[in-house]
């Protein structure tokens, strides 16, 4: 299937994040296209998306065909495809600092997530490590408690835990920090239970209300979630490493409360403004994978 999106489009540190990031097993880039694994209704199924002139290609390996609609909008969601880059560049060009980079790589694209609670759970994972180590913590929660897929032309090989499967876990099987298996927990049971809702078109601020009030999940965590998980277009990461790095470069406030002062202009598109300031960071997460990466 060919996928469409408005035009600017900028792939490169899309799709470079999805795979920086990936969880292996779960995700995996091959014969240039990242594929992963996707929980549908009618059952597991496996998506590959390659990104092409003017479209996003998608190849959907599916155990019922009616569940095409729902993989569909998995992957535009996903890819932030029905993302509105020109309303949002224009506002950001209007600063004297962003203006050359939106001009040099107009259309970023959010990296999100097919499905908000396992988003929810592997930023989690992710708090106050590396992106090495938050990989591996991941695939070790997968390889425990995922559900097995076949993957007959690639190395994929599990859905990602359920939220319900998390949350009735024996933590003292969980092989990481033990404050961290008590909030991963907690957070599942919350997701298990209906009473945080991270689906399309949840409540962004009842959300963030429910997160905020979990022990061990700080303001960095609550905004990464909003972000990448309810899809919010207008988050600062004014506490993320990254962002502090570049700020100092361009001659911007690195303390957190008066870059997030300066950041006010930027509204109501500040997460598309972290992405064009991770965007200058050498680093792989910001470029074009290739296969072996």
């Amino acid at each position: 299937m060919r996928l469409p999106f408005r035009r600017p489009f900028r792939p490169d540190d899309l799709f470079g994040h999805l795979v920086q990031t990936g969880v292996p097993g779960v995700e995996e880039w091959r014969g240039g296209a990242y594929r992963r694994t996707l929980r549908l209704p009618g059952g597991p199924g496996i998506v590959a998306l390659r990104p092409q002139e003017g479209h996003v290609a998608a190849e959907l390996r599916l155990t019922d065909v009616r569940d095409v609609g729902a993989a569909v909008a998995r992957c535009r969601r996903l890819l932030d495809l029905d993302a509105d880059p020109e309303a949002a560049e224009q506002t950001l060009g209007a600063d004297p600092v962003l203006a050359p980079l939106v001009v040099a790589f107009p259309g970023r694209r959010m990296p999100r997530t097919p499905d908000g609670s396992e988003m929810a759970l592997r930023v989690v994972l992710g708090q106050q490590v590396s992106t090495a180590a938050a990989r591996t913590h991941a695939a070790r929660l997968v390889s425990a408690l995922g559900t097995p897929v076949h993957d007959p032309v690639g190395g994929l090989t599990h859905l990602f835990p359920a939220a319900e499967a998390v949350a009735g876990v024996d933590q003292e099987t969980l092989s990481f920090p033990r404050t961290r298996r008590r909030t991963l927990v907690m957070l599942a049971e919350a997701l298990a239970a209906g009473d945080l809702d991270l689906g399309v078109g949840a409540d962004r601020e009842h959300a963030r209300s429910v997160l905020t009030s979990m022990p061990g999940i700080g303001p960095w965590t609550v905004d990464s979630i909003a972000m990448r998980a309810l899809g919010d277009p207008d988050v600062f990461l004014a506490g993320d490493l990254g962002i502090r790095q570049v700020a100092a470069g361009l001659g911007l406030p690195t303390t957190p409360a008066r870059l997030t002062a300066h950041a006010h202009s930027w509204r109501p598109w500040r997460s598309y403004a972290v992405l064009h300031l991770w965007g200058t960071l050498d680093h792989p997460i910001t470029r074009m994978p290739k296969d072996g990466s």
